[in-house]
């Protein structure tokens, strides 16, 4: 793939009309505010280029226009291309493409990895990319993606779907998280989860669109479960019940099991269990250390129950997923074979 002259991936953001304003500003924020984590100054890890058809402005849902810097010439130099959602058009309606863009699109394909976001998956289907591919969309467009394109497997429970060089997100929030699991593949986790910080986003969030919040849940205050959660993060490495944080928050077990849910939305368990995994592949990502003592430092009982977390989380195997972020160790190249195969 092509590269700037600094090394820097280059990203092409394809505005079609009526494009979903927030998807945009998703695309081209958290791109560009990727940066190599470490001491300042830090190096930007992503070029974007917004470009059109033609190079002029675009419709866009929020009532305004875009006037892009570039034309579809900048598909030609990306090594990413991302597609935000469209409101209306052509895809969405016949399944169509203007033929200046299905040409460029199929002339990226196989070059550049290509992305989508909510209904910007209609763009890459009508170009003919996902034939007898997993995809992602809107829940709310399922039924009209699949009367469009039938021979595509479309998965309307899923966030998002990563089927290796073509990419595709549900509904407008979900491109937040497929934006971060880029950053994530391209740069490891430390990268992605400074980002998410500068950003004041999740850097990972479990499950399907069916996971909504039906109501707003209170800011964590320092009357409430905020410090012992704090203090959870420093003694990931220990066991810790519920009376043992209840006491540290000073609250009944009801009140601080109460109180945990309405500020984080999950089970004390459950959040600790998300930190616990956090922790173990940040470990895996930057040590060499041995999968039992990823396990210990990060306060699983065994690599056993690391494996069947880790795996419940992103899908793969300690060993696996050392090997797809970093350059693995001797240790690791040698026994990963086995590990995949018996988490399976």
């Amino acid at each position: 793939m092509s590269a700037a002259k600094d090394g820097t991936h280059r990203v092409a953001v394809l505005l079609l009309d009526q494009v979903v304003a927030f998807d945009l500003g998703i695309s081209t924020h958290l791109f560009r505010s990727a940066e190599q984590p470490g001491q300042p100054p830090r190096r930007r890890l992503y070029e974007v280029e917004v470009c059109s058809a033609d190079g002029g402005p675009v419709r866009s849902t929020g009532g305004f226009q875009v006037l892009p810097d570039h034309d579809l010439s900048a598909l030609g130099r990306a090594d990413t291309v991302v597609i935000p959602g469209i409101h209306d058009g052509p895809p969405l309606v016949e399944g169509r493409l203007p033929e200046p863009v299905y040409g460029a699109l199929r002339g990226a394909a196989g070059r550049a990895r290509l992305v989508s976001i909510c209904t910007g998956s209609f763009v890459l289907a009508a170009a003919g990319l996902l034939d007898g591919r997993p995809a992602a969309t809107h829940w709310r467009e399922a039924d009209r993606f699949r009367a469009l394109f039938p021979q595509v497997r479309l998965d309307a429970d899923v966030l998002f779907v990563d089927d290796g060089d073509i990419l595709t997100s549900a509904g407008v929030g979900s491109g937040i998280d497929l934006c971060l699991h880029v950053v994530r593949g391209d740069h490891g986790s430390r990268a992605a989860n400074a980002l998410a910080r500068r950003c004041v986003v999740a850097p990972w969030r479990e499950g399907g669109q069916a996971q909504f919040v039906e109501r707003p849940l209170p800011a964590a205050r320092e009357s409430g479960t905020g410090p012992t959660r704090t203090w959870m993060l420093t003694r990931l490495h220990e066991p810790l019940d519920l009376a043992t944080l209840a006491s540290h928050a000073r609250m009944s077990v009801r009140t601080f099991t109460r109180r945990f849910r309405e500020e984080t939305g999950v089970s004390p368990a459950r959040w600790l269990a998300g930190q616990r995994v956090e922790h173990a592949r940040q470990l895996l990502e930057h040590t060499d250390l041995p999968v039992d003592e990823v396990a210990r430092r990060s306060g699983f009982a065994t690599a056993v129950s690391l494996r069947q977390h880790l795996r419940a989380a992103v899908g793969v195997a300690p060993l696996a997923y050392r090997h797809t972020f970093r350059t693995a160790s001797p240790e690791s190249s040698s026994d990963l074979s086995s590990e995949v195969s018996s988490a399976r």
